[in-house]
């Protein structure tokens, strides 16, 4: 969790203005505090009191039709190693003679 880019203690005081980021769910927030509640409120309330600044998440379906390995199938051999270099644009003689 960082406050104004800083990591924050437990204990960090934020003022109007401040920016809030943490990550959530493996996606970062950042939030706007617009004004301070003294008291412990509902989410409803909750959400008045800052602006949410966040960038939208990727669409999930998206996210799945990225190849992967098949679970249990162990390390890549050599030959399919190069494939994947070449497929994601790597040299792989890059630095030898």
């Amino acid at each position: 969790m960082k406050v104004n880019g800083y990591t924050a203690k437990p204990s960090q005081q934020v003022t109007v203005g401040d920016t809030v980021t943490y990550r959530f769910q493996g996606f970062d927030r950042i939030l706007e505090v617009t004004k301070i509640l003294k008291t412990r409120v509902g989410a409803p309330i909750a959400q008045t009191a800052y602006i949410d600044h966040s960038p939208p998440r990727p669409d999930p379906y998206v996210m799945m039709s990225i190849p992967r390995r098949a679970r249990g199938t162990g390390r890549p051999t050599k030959r399919e190693r190069r494939a994947l270099d070449k497929l994601r644009g790597y040299d792989t003689n890059e630095g030898r003679l």
